[in-house]
Order: structure tokens, then C-alpha cells, then sequence
């Protein structure tokens, strides 16, 4: 997957109050460091700053990335890393530096970020959780917060850290564990999205279509049907070597296949319940 962190609502918000100075002696970083990693991302036209009227740190980051959560996701996860790493870079983490941005904020920020299935550590340094750590419950909403990514259009790879599996093989493979116990290793991807599917009660295209049944079936069939042609087109050389699709997909169709991996997780997701 893409090696940059996820942006919503909440990580808004706290990343804002990460570089808010205006209760506390003035502390790096500037607003020229702000600046500067607003520009890098390609936001400089969502900066608040650019109305002329004085805008601080807090107001100049939550504008821009507000904007960018609704009108251009990537440039935002862009620049919540750039934001980031120059907090790091001036001791930001540290409780001993004169820029320390306090417990407080350093603990909401990173509570978000979990909230995503990313790891703020101590230090400052920013990863996605190792999902092959993860089990049961705390899998399901590493997957769920992935699945909602993947939604937005915001992977350009269908691959997750930590693991060779794509989202929907993944997803397919906490299914059964949660179901049955367990799942065959060797299985090949549609008998796995199939066993999946059967065991939350959903249909497939190996289930005969039944007199008068609902729409609701079709959509169900749809579903695993798309979810085994999407895999079909990832590259399988590799897992983060190279382009993730096979060199035929166009990127209009790669964002379709990616958010259609998200949906498509969200309902075995959703039908698999807490």
C-alpha cells in the first residue's frame, strides 16, 4: 500500500492542536516550515493563509486540511506526513526539548491515528500496525478502518502492510477465522472469497438463482464475482516491488478496483458484525 498515513475528521483535529502554540511560548515549527510542507503537497490554494488576513498555526493547518479531506485526499495524507516529521524534526516528541507540543496533544493525535490501524510511537515516528500482530477484534477494525480507506479511493495498492494478502483476501481470511476457526492455507483466492461468503450467509455465483428470490441475492453474487476479477488483477510479482496492478489497468481503473476492494470488504465487514 501506499506508505503514507490516513487523514479524517479526527486527525484533523488533533494534528491542528499538535502545532497550535497560541496558549504557550511560541515554538517551532514556523509558519515558513508549515509553508513550505503545505506547498510540497500541492495544497498552497487551500492555505488560509492566502486570504491575507493573519491566520495561526492551528486555524492554517485544520483549513488546508479540511479541504484536502474533501477534495483531494492524497495531497492531504501528503502533507500529514510532511506536518509530522517536521514536528519530529524539532524535538516535537520530546518532552525534554523546548518545542515539546505536550502529553496531551502527542496522545489525541496518536489515539486517531489508531483509530486507523497507524501507530504513532514516541518518538514521533508514524507506521501502519503490522497486521499479522493483530487478531479477533482488534483485526476486524484494523481491517474496517483499511476497507473505509480503500472506500475513498486513498490505497494505490491493494496490498497491506505487514502481509503478501490484498484487502479482500485478508478480510476473506479474518472471515473464517472468526467463523470456522480457521482456513486452508493453500486455498486459492475465489474458494477462499467463496468460503467466506458462505459462511456469513451470503451468495455466490456457485449458488443456483432460487424462483422469485430478492435482488438483494444479485447484488450478493455481483459482489464476489467483481471481488474475484479485482484480484485477478493485481501483479503477483512481489509484494511492494513495482506497479500493484497488472500493466493493462489504466489508473481510472485502478481507483475503481480499489474502492471496490473497500466496499466490497466493508460488506463482509459489516455482515460479520463486532
Amino acid at each position: 500500500m501506499a506508505n503514507q498515513p490516513p487523514l479524517n475528521d479526527a486527525i484533523v483535529v488533533a494534528l491542528a492542536r499538535l502545532v497550535d502554540d497560541s496558549q504557550c511560548d511560541t515554538r517551532e515549527p514556523a509558519h515558513s516550515d508549515i509553508e513550505f510542507q503545505i506547498t510540497n503537497a500541492g495544497l498552497s490554494s487551500a492555505d488560509p493563509s492566502k486570504s491575507g488576513r493573519p491566520v495561526g498555526k492551528s486555524k492554517r493547518v485544520r483549513g488546508t486540511l479540511s479541504w484536502a479531506l474533501s477534495n483531494n485526499i492524497s495531497a492531504g495524507e501528503s502533507l500529514v506526513n510532511g506536518l509530522i516529521a517536521t514536528v519530529q524534526g524539532y524535538g516535537g516528541f520530546r518532552k525534554e526539548s523546548s518545542n515539546y507540543c505536550g502529553l496531551e496533544a502527542i496522545t489525541n493525535l496518536a489515539s486517531a491515528f489508531s483509530a486507523q490501524a497507524w501507530e504513532l510511537c514516541e518518538d514521533g515516528s508514524l507506521q501502519p500496525k503490522i497486521l499479522d500482530s493483530l487478531s479477533g477484534k482488534n483485526l476486524t477494525k484494523a481491517l474496517y478502518a483499511y476497507a473505509q480507506r480503500a472506500r475513498k479511493g486513498a490505497l494505490d495498492s491493494p496490498l497491506l502492510t505487514g502481509t503478501a494478502k490484498d484487502l479482500l483476501e485478508a478480510t476473506a481470511a479474518h472471515v473464517l477465522v472468526q467463523k470456522w476457526g480457521g482456513y486452508p492455507q493453500t486455498s486459492n483466492f475465489p474458494t477462499l472469497l467463496g468460503q467466506a461468503f458462505t459462511a456469513l450467509g451470503l451468495t455466490t455465483t456457485h449458488d443456483p438463482v432460487q424462483a422469485g428470490e430478492s435482488a438483494q441475492k444479485r447484488v450478493e453474487r455481483a459482489a464476489y464475482e467483481l471481488g474475484c476479477a479485482l484480484n485477478a488483477l493485481r501483479n503477483k510479482q512481489g509484494t511492494g516491488h513495482g506497479r500493484p496492478w497488472e500493466s493493462t489497468v489504466t489508473d481510472s481503473q485502478a481507483q475503481f478496483a480499489i474502492e471496490s476492494m473497500g466496499n466490497i470488504a466493508t460488506l463482509l465487514l459489516d455482515t460479520l458484525g463486532p
